[in-house]
């Protein structure tokens, strides 16, 4: 700083309003120090502002999967927000483990993230106590913390799922096979409380032949919707609980000689190009990060609120797969 206080000719408080981007600067002024700071190849050393001002200006993501497509719009969203702060955003992957999600949050609160925004994997979460005591701020998404108060920003599941459930029957359908995420996991048993709730309303009953929880591997759910396609009264629909579900489901009635009905809940790449288009439950996931987001800088900014759950609503989006009759035999 002192060198390029002395190429441009000023001082070292000036030095540092341009580079903190702190007002009381003239244009001629942050121009030449600009100038001298690309002539030099200065760089702020955050290392000694992270001493003098407590902060990192850092925000820690955990992510479910990295790969997953739902994961993509909600972590761009949640940089783009971290940005306009001045932070720089550090993400990783849980792998739906919770205790690879305990290990990859504590190892970013060791590195002095100023906050957390955190996608459960697990349902305790009484070990991030001590880190928002000590003023780490936390906001989780998709799903609520477990054992802890704590901001919450979700999508209506059950909600989304009992429309998407109640369209299915508007067309006709009365056998209609649920198949979703693990039981634990929160969005997993939400949206099958709504096929539940749907189908309830509607006055049918829900045979367990005909709802299948668990891991969303390709083999055990073609394998569960195989087994709802056979016997001599097979379902005529699907709801499929998330867009790893759908794509499995999608290709095992790709299979078929006959038409069944789907909808999934999550909207997935390519979904109205097929034949036909997929319709989905669809949430908006960049919202999520935004708002989650949102929320974390507030409390960044000294805000005392008291923990909130925040739920965004839900869009069905028909593009033909789930207005498809039934068809029995």
């Amino acid at each position: 700083m002192k060198d390029v206080a002395a190429q441009a000719g000023v001082g070292l408080k000036t030095v540092s309003r341009v580079v903190n981007g702190e007002p009381g600067v003239t244009p001629d002024t942050e121009r030449r120090v600009q100038e001298a700071i690309e002539a030099l190849g200065f760089r702020r050393n955050d290392s000694a502002r992270v001493l003098r001002k407590g902060r990192t200006a850092t925000v820690g993501l955990v992510l479910e999967d990295l790969a997953d497509p739902f994961y993509g719009p909600l972590n761009r969203a949640v940089e783009e927000v971290a940005r306009t702060h001045g932070a720089l955003l550090i993400n990783g992957s849980s792998a739906e483990d919770p205790d690879r999600e305990r290990e990859l949050a504590l190892a970013l609160c060791a590195r002095r993230v100023d906050g957390l925004i955190v996608i459960p994997a697990g349902d305790d979460h009484r070990y991030l106590e001590p880190e928002i005591r000590a003023g780490v701020a936390t906001v989780f998404v998709d799903r609520p913390a477990g054992g802890i108060e704590a901001d919450v920003v979700l999508s209506d599941s059950f909600g989304g799922a009992r429309d998407g459930v109640a369209h299915l029957i508007a067309a006709g359908h009365r056998r209609i096979g649920f198949i979703g995420d693990h039981p634990r996991i929160h969005t997993a048993t939400e949206r099958l409380r709504g096929y539940r709730e749907a189908m309830e309303r509607a006055g049918l009953p829900v045979a367990e032949a005909w709802v299948s929880l668990g891991s969303t591997a390709p083999e055990r759910v073609a394998g569960a919707a195989r087994a709802m396609l056979a016997g001599p009264e097979p379902v005529t629909a699907f709801f499929a609980g998330n867009n790893r579900v759908t794509v499995t489901v999608v290709r095992v009635l790709a299979a078929l000689p006959r038409p069944v009905a789907l909808v999934g809940f999550d909207d997935f790449e390519l979904a109205d190009l097929l034949r036909p288009g997929v319709t989905v439950v669809a949430q908006d996931a960049a919202a999520l990060g935004r708002v989650a987001t949102d929320r974390l800088f507030q409390r960044l900014a000294g805000a005392t609120l008291p923990p909130s759950r925040i739920e965004l609503p839900t869009r069905l989006i028909p593009r033909g797969s789930g207005e498809l009759p039934p068809v029995s035999g």
